[in-house]
């Protein structure tokens, strides 16, 4: 199997149930003129309650009062299908939405580091279950075989020794042909694609159309015919819009949820990290709402920035109730995975401090925590500063204690001098020269200290910090 099809049926009705905070209830969508309203999809509840697609309107409600009405909105459904493929690309790099309500994607290359195509099903319909999506996945030597057999079935692995066979189980109404070409051969007799197999191809040539000897040719070849390929695009851009304004900050977190794990997923195709988004909050009557999320490094942890996002969401007064909410990413720096040691003794809550300091951040303010970074002064008080963003360059300093001292105190006994001494001369341009002779000694107590002696005050050290 080279190339997986995932075929999204319900991908509509999906990506409405995914963003509702009940999506096991009954949910339909409507479509048409407003003198005649039809049911365009329907969620398994209201299947389950005798919905159907194509129902008018009033024809439902007669049925059914209990069920949650929306608009059909090709617009979202065509993001859905974009952030889908943005998840795929994670999977491989050859992804494409050339084909009718499906994503194909190639697998071959994707073996080494995912396994055989059972793990590869496994993990692929594991997340699509995860995301809310339902789906057939069907692996095959070629993106079109692959996605007239999902027609037919929901999960199937087909080599290419057994690929003629699988085909000619399918029935000519999911084949893909031509609507017209289709009718014809049903009035012919022929139900099965192997009947369509068996004709000659001079006939078959004749009597159709180019494009469905071609259909046919590429369902059967072992190699790839080419598609357009799939591009991540450059920023992330989602929105969810509520049914009644949303009065509660706690009724916001289940979309937040969702938006932050869709951007996390849109990071993790994109192989990098998120530093900066945006949050607006749509009222009826009044402007939107902004909240930006900064963070000091690069992340994409569905659950951090759930965290980090909701924990400013708590401290944000909106003027108003919510109809609306978006999620905007623009600055998508390369993401590096922190180091972590091999057995690492850690116990198991315990926060690494790149998540730590931004949770502390966002409980406490922006500028309540910050970095102390080294800064190019050779004055000790003066080489360290407390900033929010780290340098991209760290100077290079001799060996300093990491323990300074606030302010130097007199260091009393005698001391042995270990290393060589160095000379601190600065800070004239500034007013704050000092004139200073360092050392690194040890007291008779076997400690080392950083201490110096200055040329106003002959004899005496002075202890400027404690090294461990």
């Amino acid at each position: 199997m080279r190339w997986a099809c995932v075929l999204l049926p319900h991908l509509a009705i999906d990506a409405v149930l995914r963003q509702h905070p009940a999506p096991d209830a009954a949910h339909a969508l409507i479509a048409g003129p407003a003198q005649r309203r039809v049911l365009h999809a329907v969620s398994p509840a209201a299947r389950h309650e005798g919905l159907q697609r194509g129902m008018p309107l009033a024809t439902a409600q007669m049925m059914s009062k209990a069920f949650h009405v929306h608009a059909y909105d090709p617009g979202q459904e065509a993001a859905a299908r974009t952030m889908l493929a943005m998840w795929a690309y994670g999977f491989s790099s050859q992804v494409s939405l050339a084909l009718p309500h499906a994503i194909v994607l190639e697998v071959a290359h994707s073996r080494a580091l995912f396994g055989d195509w059972a793990a590869i099903s496994r993990r692929l319909s594991s997340e699509l279950d995860e995301l809310g999506f339902r789906h057939r996945l069907v692996g095959a030597p070629n993106p079109h075989a692959a996605w007239v057999l999902a027609r037919q079935h929901r999960q199937l692995g087909v080599d290419g020794g057994h690929l003629v066979q699988a085909l000619g189980q399918v029935s000519i109404e999911r084949s893909g042909l031509p609507t017209e070409a289709v009718t014809t051969l049903g009035r012919s007799g022929m139900r099965t694609l192997r009947q369509v197999f068996d004709l000659p191809r001079e006939s078959v040539a004749r009597r159709f159309p180019p494009q469905v000897l071609a259909h046919l040719d590429a369902l059967c070849s072992q190699d790839a015919a080419p598609l357009p390929l799939f591009a991540p695009p450059d920023r992330f851009e989602a929105r969810i819009e509520f049914e009644y304004e949303v009065e509660s900050s706690q009724a916001l977190l289940f979309p937040l949820r969702r938006l932050t794990a869709d951007l996390a997923t849109f990071l993790a195709c994109r192989d990098g990290g998120v530093q900066r988004f945006t949050l607006l909050f749509e009222h009826e009557r009044h402007p939107a709402s902004t909240l930006t999320v900064g963070l000091l490094a690069p992340e994409r942890d569905a659950a951090m920035l759930f965290e980090l996002a909701r924990s400013r969401l708590d401290q944000l007064r909106l003027p108003a109730g919510t109809r609306g909410m978006q999620l905007r990413a623009e600055e998508l720096p390369p993401f590096v995975p922190a180091a972590r040691d091999l057995f690492d003794t850690r116990p198991q809550q315990a926060l690494p401090w790149t998540q730590l300091r931004e949770r502390l951040r966002a409980r406490l303010g922006d500028t309540a925590v910050g970095d102390v970074v080294l800064h190019a002064d050779h004055r000790p008080e003066r080489a360290t500063r407390a900033t929010g963003i780290p340098p991209k360059q760290v100077p290079v300093l001799a060996r300093r204690p990491a323990w300074l001292l606030y302010q130097p105190i007199p260091l009393h006994g005698e001391v042995e001098i270990i290393g060589l001494p160095e000379r601190i001369e600065s800070g004239w341009w500034d007013g704050s020269d000092v004139l200073r002779d360092y050392a690194i000694v040890r007291t008779r107590e076997g400690q080392e200290a950083w201490a110096f002696r200055s040329p106003k005050v002959p004899g005496q050290w002075w202890l400027q910090g404690w090294f461990a």
